[in-house]
């Protein structure tokens, strides 16, 4: 399989790049660029280049996963590319190939996997009050501790509809709509995706002789913490 041509079958990268002509001008609007070594214009250039052990570099690599995505480079690049787009493509390429395992930031995915993308599927919420605990939040302070501890009462006194069968807040997702989510998981590849995050993180762990065995296990909390 070569990289490049897997690269250019994403929609993403067509319409990310048009004409660059390594201005810079990505890198200076760059939010990322400014706190770490993340250079949108040298990922750019990369790509360009077509060279495909570079292409392998830049997948197994930290840096394509220092992106916001907030697209402020869509704002400003004067030829009309998006380096934003082009890093979601390389991260899709990254994942496929399970080179997203070679790198500390890339392995965190299974954390996002394991956290906001399971949290879908069991409750319909990418966030879900019942699992953002201060064990693994403790940015989130005394304050969202107390909240939770007594999350019953205080949030039937605000009105919501946690954990109850009727529209509004926090309300349960019917089996119905989770079924729903699922199959629209099924259908986009979101669900071979996951897979593949799963089983490529396995066979890291398997490397770096690390349990690994769902749920908050060793590994996931090595990556998480990482």
């Amino acid at each position: 399989m070569k990289l490049f041509d897997e690269l250019e079958k994403d929609v993403r990268y067509k319409e990310g790049l048009k004409a660059c002509l390594n201005c810079g001008v990505c890198t200076a609007i760059c939010p990322a660029a400014q706190v770490s070594d993340y250079d949108p214009r040298m990922i750019v250039s990369t790509v360009q280049q077509k060279d495909e052990s570079e292409l392998e570099k830049l997948l197994k690599s930290d840096t394509i996963w220092r992106c916001g995505e907030c697209l402020s480079c869509k704002t400003r690049c004067p030829r009309g590319n998006v380096p934003g787009y082009i890093i979601q493509a390389l991260r899709s390429l990254s994942v496929e190939t399970g080179m997203f395992a070679e790198s500390e930031q890339g392995r965190k995915q299974l954390a996002i996997k394991r956290t906001v993308g399971d949290h879908i599927l069991k409750y319909g919420y990418c966030i879900y009050i019942d699992e953002v605990d201060n064990d693994m939040y403790p940015e989130q302070g005394p304050v969202w501790k107390w909240l939770r501890e007594n999350r019953d009462s205080m949030l039937e006194r605000l009105g919501t509809s946690y954990k109850k069968e009727q529209s509004g807040t926090l309300r349960i997702t019917s089996k119905e709509s989770l079924d729903d989510l699922k199959k629209i998981f099924d259908e986009t590849g979101g669900t071979a995706r996951f897979e593949k995050i799963e089983k490529y993180s396995s066979d890291k762990a398997k490397e770096l002789n690390i349990n690994f065995s769902g749920g908050k296990d060793d590994y996931f909390n090595c990556m998480y913490n990482e």
